[in-house]
């Protein structure tokens, strides 16, 4: 289920699976995530660079999450002298969104580089895999991998995080 679109215009998200194209509106998100929603995202997590506070590294990294609600959370790193209580951008946008009571979500967009220039994609950690795990279904949740809203990577979470723990593993 990956699809990387670098340039070309797209009037349909799409996602490999089992190495065929499948169009979005066969996934269980029902087409709720789109291109034109893609790229809405990506602008969004663009945006939240400009708050990124990385006097360290220089690392700036920034999210735009998705509810199932079409609620929009954005999200951008902090980092801390001491490094362990760093936060990176994704969980900052899970944490805005549970903190207002969401708790159903259906995609992110990732972007991020150093000084904020956006020259590889930047796919997210293993914390914040687990805690997309913790919130959205591992098949249909998409993380959006991004330069710019035109050259951007688009996986489930299960194949990102494959595998993973979860909830659903506590109530076997």
């Amino acid at each position: 289920m990956v699809e990387h679109n670098s340039g070309k215009e797209v009037n349909e998200l799409a996602c490999r699976h089992e190495g065929e194209l499948i169009p979005s509106g066969k996934r269980e998100v029902a087409g709720a995530v789109n291109a034109d929603t893609c790229r809405e995202l990506i602008r969004e997590a663009i945006d939240s660079l400009k708050y990124s506070y990385t006097p360290y590294s220089g690392f700036k990294v920034g999210a735009a999450l998705l509810t199932k609600n079409h609620k929009v959370y954005k999200g951008c790193n902090i980092e801390n002298a001491s490094l362990t209580p760093t936060n990176c951008a994704e969980r900052t946008a899970f944490f805005k969104a549970v903190s207002e009571g969401e708790k159903e979500f259906l995609a992110i967009a990732i972007v991020g580089g150093k000084d904020g220039i956006l020259e590889d994609y930047c796919s997210p950690c293993g914390v914040c895999r687990q805690v997309m795990m913790e919130f959205c279904n591992p098949k249909n949740f998409l993380v959006i991998i991004a330069k710019s809203e035109y050259d951007y990577w688009i996986y489930s979470l299960e194949e990102l995080l494959p595998l993973g723990f979860g909830p659903a593993n506590l109530t076997k």
